[in-house]
């Protein structure tokens, strides 16, 4: 399995674990109460955090565990990516539509802040898929 592809992996498991860790916490929290009275901010900017953190070392300890070259890359690899990218930044385009339009609706703080997460979850775990297919079929088909 190719260096890259690994970290497509680890990007997608990290990117829908932290989600389902905050979603769960909110939740759980929320009660019989309304979803939007509930404290999030903490609990978005840890849960964060915590997948930046977890990001890097799993990256950290692939580049180890592989050995001296393995996270080479070629020119395949850098056409995966940047196509895989621009596959994750259209959703990341779309959430970006969705939250502005949530602004001028005026709606409430909540709602905002969880869509931009959601829009960037969404776009991580689309290019990560992206980039396993490619790794899976042998690339894209080129027009």
């Amino acid at each position: 399995m190719a260096f890259e592809e690994k970290r497509a992996w680890v990007m997608m498991v990290v990117s829908v674990g932290a989600y389902t860790i905050y979603v769960v916490t909110i939740l759980s929290r929320a009660g019989e109460g309304p979803l939007a009275d509930v404290a999030y901010a903490g609990t978005l900017l840890w849960t964060i955090g915590g997948a930046i953190v977890a990001a890097i070392v799993a990256h950290i300890a692939m580049a180890v565990a592989g050995g001296h070259g393995a996270d080479r890359t070629d020119e395949r690899d850098r056409e995966i990516n940047q196509v895989s990218e621009r596959i994750g930044q259209s959703i990341l385009a779309i959430g970006a539509l969705a939250v502005l339009v949530m602004a001028i609706a005026e709606l409430r703080h909540f709602w905002i802040a969880n869509a931009v997460c959601l829009a960037f979850v969404l776009s991580s775990v689309l290019s990560s898929f992206a980039k396993i297919m490619a790794y899976r079929k042998g690339g894209f088909q080129t027009w």
